[in-house]
């Protein structure tokens, strides 16, 4: 089945181009003009957005916040013109998986996109269960959920493979650029302040049970059975 990718951007020939290139690459292309007008027809057969920062209106920014608290954990590339570290770090913290900054080859987008859309839990673990059960978590790799008892955590595609990398070898301490390696491989820039980002998000969603991911200073981070 064709992936579905819904472009939000204010820029017509922006939203002209990329249709006409990820369609040529094979897959379906719906564009919006605005924030306002892509809540309006995202649905759940999109499998990816790619989506403009500074839009007339609500931000892009301000899109990707509203839909990760509805819980809408759709994979996020933002589309933006700004590069500057703390621009990028907003846009991860907001639940963004990538960032493209303008202008950028239609080469690069293609191969962003058939980077975020592949990545699995599997790739990230390297593990061959299904289901991985520790304590009171429980991470399924095939539905992508991870639950605390009855209850399901809200997590993107990144929050859930760093979760899954780390609870897979509950023993190891992983540095932030093990992290990179593994998790963010196709993505040339991340620092290891992207990582320490999704990490406070992921320990925040877990709420009590925060403790499930703890920091060794200096080494990195690690997977914990108990609350210490």
């Amino acid at each position: 089945m064709k992936k579905r990718i819904l472009i939000v951007d204010d820029e017509c020939d922006i939203c002209e181009i990329l249709s006409f290139n990820l369609e040529n690459e094979g897959y379906e292309v719906d564009t919006a003009s605005s924030a306002e007008d892509a809540i309006k027809k995202l649905s759940p057969e999109h499998d990816l957005i790619l989506l403009d920062v500074m839009m007339g209106g609500m931000s892009g920014f301000r899109l990707a916040e509203k839909l990760r608290k509805e819980g809408n954990n759709i994979p996020i590339i933002f589309l933006t013109a700004k590069d500057a570290e703390n621009d990028m770090l907003t846009g991860f913290s907001v639940g963004a998986d990538d960032y493209i900054s303008k202008p950028f080859s239609l080469k690069e987008v293609s191969a962003r996109v058939k980077a975020v859309l592949k990545r699995t839990p599997e790739e990230a673990g390297n593990a061959e269960e299904s289901t991985l059960v520790i304590d009171d978590l429980l991470i399924d790799t095939s539905s992508k959920e991870a639950k605390i008892g009855n209850s399901i955590i809200p997590l993107t595609k990144t929050e859930f493979e760093i979760l899954f990398l780390l609870a897979s070898n509950p023993s190891r301490v992983y540095s932030r650029n093990q992290i990179i390696s593994v998790v963010w491989k196709d993505t040339p820039y991340i620092t290891e302040r992207t990582v320490d980002v999704h990490i406070t998000r992921l320990r925040k969603k877990l709420g009590d049970k925060s403790y499930y991911i703890s920091n060794r200073t200096g080494f990195g981070y690690k997977f914990n059975f108990s609350e210490q």
